[in-house]
């Protein structure tokens, strides 16, 4: 199995420390998502006014967008503890009421990936948000009893990657609710300014404008790459790091021009080479690139999807034009991307003859768009 991309998120207890550091302190030094920093303020300036506890807060959206920081500012804002835990750790519904019980009052209660909490523990926290009460069940069968627990008032902030899969109730528990979106270059210029200046580094407007251009919308991802670009120029003594030093070192971390790592190439060039452009069906590309389902699920396909890289339709995964230009192959006639109306006809013939989504039409591994004479390189330079 290969070893985990510089983008995917495997991180050492060191570089933890060193991102926990980097996190903004207040809403004034939070870059980006103006829409909803402006927003959040909003609420919580209220709620100091009144001087009560702020609503519950729901946060969603991609994975290092900084829904963990704004949990931690919101509570430094309201000048409360902060209390952190996460929807898989509760899976009982004694889980919940063991943390509920310690809260202080006022206190922020975050619990990431929220969408994963058990069942049980959901529908006890309809009351605890709403009433700030839980009951607590003792005995068994028919001499069960439910014991009342008034609750201190708490904000609860949630944070989830998939929004869709929160049940209705708990959703609508929620006085704020806010999604987080993909930052642009500039703003990533920004949050790598504020880091450099942290870590006490010497970068160049040319040097940021590199690495943000990698960065894939992410300032999680953005400065991981700046530490990876600090220890590149620490090794080769350079003391200002530049367009030229970035380029070098995030070349050597296989972080190409557009953020593909090691395995965006390996799914892409697979697609091409292996099965024609596609379209193939996911357990068989992973195969091919020797990972996981999930992890090319999950890991790989949301920011190629997003970059026009790669197509998902009911037939399989299929390599959209701008994929073969990128890594460097001719483009054959009739592979799609080159008219956006070509994947919604694609979807529509693939319903026509019934084939199940994700598989191609001849089993899962499916048939190849592209021509039979194979994909021709039309440069060597990716």
């Amino acid at each position: 199995m290969a070893e985990p991309s510089i983008t995917a998120g495997g991180e050492e207890p060191e570089e933890r420390v060193i991102e926990a550091a980097l996190r903004p302190k207040n809403l004034h030094d939070f870059v980006g998502q103006h829409r909803v920093r402006k927003q959040l303020s909003l609420v919580l300036e209220a709620s100091r006014m009144r001087g009560r506890s702020a609503d519950h807060v729901l946060l969603s959206g991609p994975p290092g967008l900084g829904k963990t920081t704004l949990s931690m500012i919101i509570a430094a804002e309201m000048n409360v503890p902060l209390r952190i835990s996460s929807g898989p750790a509760i899976q009982h519904a004694g889980d919940l009421a063991a943390i509920l019980s310690s809260l202080s009052e006022g206190e922020v209660l975050f619990l990431d990936e929220i969408h994963r909490m058990s069942r049980p523990a959901e529908e006890m926290l309809y009351m605890a948000m709403e009433d700030f009460r839980v009951d607590i069940v003792v005995g068994k069968g028919a001499g069960a009893t439910a014991i009342p627990l008034e609750l201190p008032p708490f904000t609860l902030v949630g944070a989830t990657t998939r929004a869709g899969l929160l049940p209705g109730p708990l959703r609508d528990r929620f006085g704020f609710t806010g999604h987080l979106e993909f930052y642009s270059v500039e703003e990533l210029e920004l949050v790598l300014r504020r880091s450099a200046g942290l870590l006490d580094l010497k970068v160049n407007s040319a040097g940021f404008s590199e690495i943000a251009g990698r960065s894939r919308g992410t300032p999680r991802i953005a400065n991981r790459l700046l530490r990876r670009v600090r220890d590149w120029a620490l090794v080769h003594g350079i003391e200002q790091i530049d367009a030229r030093a970035a380029s070098a070192a995030l070349d050597m971390y296989e972080v190409d021009k557009r953020g593909l790592d090691r395995l965006d190439r390996a799914v892409l060039e697979a697609l091409i080479t292996k099965f024609g452009g596609g379209p193939v069906g996911l357990s068989t590309l992973a195969i091919a690139v020797g990972e996981e389902t999930e992890t090319v699920e999950t890991v790989a396909e949301p920011y190629l999807v997003r970059e026009g890289l790669l197509g998902r339709t009911p037939r399989g995964r299929i390599a959209l034009a701008p994929a073969w230009t990128h890594l460097g192959f001719a483009v054959p006639a009739g592979v799609f991307g080159q008219d956006p109306l070509e994947l919604f006809q694609a979807e529509g013939l693939a319903d026509e003859l019934g084939d199940e989504p994700g598989e191609g039409p001849q089993g899962e591994s499916g048939g190849g768009l592209a021509e039979e004479t194979g994909p021709q390189r039309i440069r060597n330079s990716r």
